[in-house]
């Protein structure tokens, strides 16, 4: 993958593109917030809980700390999340079969279960997206995904750190 140095003189042409680019990313990000809020809210549940079960779905059952982790979310703040998803029955906390003094985190798939439904139109939607590409193309979208999400994880971090 070729890598691209910064310089202060940059082109007419690829500063508008680095406009553009971030003009993008902030829609991307509004409309990614947007339909979050909205999916929430359809699912009685706030934004944070809705993306810490989509965290939970992905990787599986987790410690607090490492719920932490994945969500650049401080531990007082984990632990308020936590106690949220399990008063609502969505998460329960178990001990860990092989080390009874750890806790961990995981879902009430019974209680999620006609939740994956209001996802469907907008994961066929992806799907149908993601024809229009290569199979190169879509390994360069996911190269920035993931460092765009690690830059934003990172940036999460610096906010929620004690």
């Amino acid at each position: 993958m070729r890598r691209v140095s910064v310089s202060r003189d940059i082109s007419g042409k690829r500063k508008k593109l680095l406009d553009d680019l971030t003009i993008a990313g902030r829609a991307h990000s509004n409309a990614a917030v947007m339909y979050h809020s909205a999916m929430s809210e359809r699912m009685g549940l706030g934004v944070t809980e809705e993306k810490t079960l989509d965290v939970l779905q992905r990787l599986g059952p987790l410690t607090a700390g490492e719920i932490g982790r994945h969500t650049g979310l401080a531990p007082a703040t984990v632990s308020g999340l936590i106690d949220r998803l399990e008063a609502k029955w969505l998460v329960r906390r178990v001990r860990d079969s092989k080390d009874r003094r750890r806790v961990i985190v995981e879902i009430n798939h019974e209680r999620l279960a006609g939740f994956s439904e209001l996802f469907g139109p907008f994961v066929a939607a992806l799907s149908e997206l993601y024809e229009r590409y290569t199979d190169e193309e879509l390994e360069l979208i996911l190269d920035w995904l993931n460092r765009a999400t690690a830059a934003q994880r990172e940036a999460t971090r610096g906010l929620t750190d004690e």
